[in-house]
């Protein structure tokens, strides 16, 4: 997958923007709160429908706008795609692929894939559970269809078992209805544990020889999924801490509580490893998740770093742009300096102030 080109209009902090992208590398560079991320944003937006961080439409939309507009063209397989979305503030965002609308987000799966690595990843080993299941959901929900339905279905249920729990005080005729909820979930949980250790198995078996080459064959990197019940379990285990769900007013078991664990010669790298572990995990995870895109969907994805060659050292750096050769890859960054003594191709240029995006080069370059 390549995208050719890109417009977006009231989005963000730029009134309209029009940029063609080279195949190969496209660096953003500029200062701080310029809109170098929000041009990564966009395309995620619209690939996916999710924003990286996570943002409402409404809140993407420029201020004293009511709508806002993003047009990206791409190529997959040598066949051209073009991809609208409408942001409204007071109404569901519009898609459409090909001039055609589309009735859920879920028609894009298999047409856009992206991996998305910025700062916030580099923490996400030492952080909580939840931002490790988000870099699950995001990357699963790009590659299979049946994941987005049994996520949102499961998401769906666990919101409404959580409601029913709240509201049983008031309520206790409806206690008998807590069967049925539960039934749902485990129904679409058990699938959602499915396809996420499956997932993980794969990752893993690529990550381990990724990780050794980083680290000059000193350490050999295992992840593992740890899931918080499993299939024979689940409905069981529902039922066993009915009162304490009842008593918390909450769903205390279920996929929802899932982890990851990383580890290095029996080391959890989550809780012992230092800094400099912690940062090349998170790497060897992003540069698997691009081998396992590629074998999975027959195409490499589109990789978008956010600022973050900066939070390298110059060691890390240097794997990391050889093994992105192959890739479609827009950076941001601060400074040419972001790229320290690494000799880097750079296929076009950009400089980000203020919302306005000017091309410096459109020829072949090189960051010394």
């Amino acid at each position: 997958m390549k995208i050719d080109s890109l417009h977006l209009e009231n989005f963000r902090n730029y009134e309209r923007l029009e940029l063609d992208l080279d195949p190969g590398t496209n660096v953003f560079y500029g200062k701080n709160a310029q809109g170098k991320t929000n041009i990564l944003e966009s395309v995620c937006l619209c690939g996916t429908t999710k924003s990286h961080r996570q943002a409402r439409d409404r809140d993407m939309i420029r201020f004293g706008e009511e709508e806002a507009h993003i047009r990206m063209m791409i190529t997959k397989g040598e066949i051209p795609y073009r991809i609208d979305m409408h942001l409204k503030k007071s109404r569901a965002k519009g898609i459409a692929i090909n001039a055609s609308p589309i009735r859920k987000a879920g028609d894009l799966i298999g047409l856009c894939s992206f991996v998305f690595f910025s700062p916030e990843d580099l923490q996400m080993i030492k952080n909580g559970p939840a931002e490790r299941r988000r870099f699950l959901d995001m990357q699963l929900c790009q590659m299979s269809r049946s994941y987005v339905q049994n996520l949102s279905g499961y998401n769906r249920v666990l919101m409404q078992r959580g409601k029913l729990l709240r509201d049983l005080p008031f309520h206790p005729e409806y206690l008998h209805t807590l069967d049925i909820w539960d039934e749902q979930l485990v129904s679409y949980g058990i699938r959602v544990i499915r396809e996420r250790a499956g997932f993980i198995k794969d990752l893993d078996e690529r990550v381990g020889s990724i990780h050794e080459d980083l680290t000059g064959g000193e350490e050999h990197l295992a992840i593992s999924y740890e899931a918080n019940t499993d299939e024979g379990r689940f409905l069981s285990e529902l039922r066993e801490n009915r009162e304490k769900d009842l008593k918390m007013k909450m769903t205390s078991c279920g996929p929802h509580r899932d982890d990851l664990s990383f580890k290095t010669q029996k080391i959890d790298i989550r809780r012992f490893g230092s800094q400099g572990q912690q940062r090349t995990t998170a790497l060897s995870l992003k540069l698997a998740e691009i081998e396992l895109v590629k074998q999975k969907m027959g195409d490499y994805p589109v990789l978008l770093l956010d600022d973050v060659l900066s939070e390298l050292d110059s060691d890390r750096q240097k794997y990391l742009l050889e093994k992105i050769s192959r890739v479609q890859t827009l950076v941001t960054c601060t400074g040419m300096d972001d790229f320290r003594d690494n000799r880097f191709r750079i296929d076009r240029m950009f400089s980000v102030e203020d919302g306005t995006v000017h091309i410096i080069s459109s020829d072949t370059t090189k960051a010394e």
